[in-house]
């Protein structure tokens, strides 16, 4: 098995005026990982470094000045040291371990889980792709209740609901209940029609297709009939004792203070929750303070109870998504006032 350390030692460096190239020599396994389909791993690459990657004989040349050509190498071995731990190389791994040379921690690729959380109906292994999704699973497995803040694309959800399914089939509960605010993002609906199941199932949309996509549309039918799964409004949970559950709240930013207080109170024994939300994506009304931001400050530093940050490098939607957010960011910083709410004045009636 090929190790990444192990490049080091097989490079021939050598100086062509002011470029430097690295000879590396590879199996035709491990050029086919490097490459990618259509050479498209070796193309952003390049374009991240503004290097020149050719193979020719199974001898990988990388060209470039030597500060590039450095981070190249290291892009590929890290590369290398994820193919050969059996991992399938994406364009989101690419990207990941592009960011992760960047900033100089390449070396955590090593830490990368191996471990499948669960898998799907259609047997797809879910895990994580990144350093800070692989921190939230493990403190999801630790602790009683788990906060997982991060922007849009970062897995909170689907890996969190990944972890409740993985835990009810090992029988760890018997339950699994998803929830959440039933608030609009940024626009009013009106009315729904139809009975009450029908009203609250745009909300609940994104935790159906979750579940769907783990157990399958059959078998969390039969669930849902049995009782085992609950997906319900969060307003529901008020006067309950919930045992033995995996309990899931999402869009946690847009609960009030009281709000989370009620759910965080309904805790039984033998549960465990995870609290999703990206508070970046606040809908309240501007004279409502969100309940996650309150709690993520009262909760703190408390035993049990775990807050994890993820970031745009743990976005693992579409390349675009992680540069929206970046941009947001950026703008958000140059522009503090506009990405403030401001409360509006209150009007007071004569009596």
């Amino acid at each position: 098995m090929f190790h990444g350390k192990l490049i080091r030692d097989q490079c021939d460096e050598f100086a062509v005026g002011r470029l430097i190239v690295f000879g590396i020599y590879l199996e035709a396994k491990q050029l086919i990982d490097v490459f990618g389909s259509f050479d498209e791993n070796v193309r952003k690459i390049e374009d991240a470094f503004g290097i020149k990657i050719t193979n020719r004989n199974n001898e990988l040349k990388v060209t470039g000045d030597e500060e590039a050509t450095d981070k190249g190498c290291r892009a590929i071995e890290a590369l290398l040291a994820l193919s050969a731990k059996g991992e399938e190389i994406d364009e989101q791994k690419v990207r990941y371990l592009i960011n992760l040379v960047n900033t100089g921690n390449e070396d955590q690729v090593s830490k990368m889980a191996k471990d499948v959380v669960c898998v799907t109906a259609k047997g797809r292994p879910v895990k994580a792709k990144t350093i800070g999704q692989q921190n939230y699973l493990k403190a999801i497995e630790k602790n009683t209740i788990t906060i997982g803040v991060g922007p849009a694309g970062t897995g909170k959800t689907y890996l969190a609901v990944a972890a409740a399914v993985a835990a009810f089939r090992a029988e760890e509960v018997n339950r699994i209940i998803l929830t959440r605010p039933a608030v609009e993002a940024g626009e009013r609906l009106g009315f729904l029609p139809g009975d009450l199941q029908s009203k609250v199932d745009p909300y609940l949309r994104p935790l159906y297709d979750a579940l769907f996509d783990m157990l399958g549309a059959d078998t969390y039918q039969k669930y849902l009939e049995r009782g085992n799964i609950e997906v319900a409004p969060l307003a529901y949970m008020r006067g309950r004792t919930l045992d033995d559950s995996f309990i899931i709240l999402d869009e946690a930013q847009n609960t009030s203070r009281e709000q989370m207080k009620m759910f965080l109170t309904r805790i039984g024994f033998g549960s465990k929750v995870v609290i999703t939300g990206d508070i970046t994506q606040i809908d309240l009304p501007e004279d409502k303070t969100s309940g996650l931001k309150v709690a993520m400050k009262v909760l703190d530093g408390i035993e049990d109870i775990a807050i994890c940050k993820l970031t745009g490098s743990d976005v693992v939607r579409h390349r675009l998504v992680q540069k929206i957010i970046e941009a947001y960011e950026v703008y958000d910083k140059k522009n503090p006032a506009e990405s403030v709410k401001k409360l509006p004045p209150k009007k007071f009636k004569r009596k």
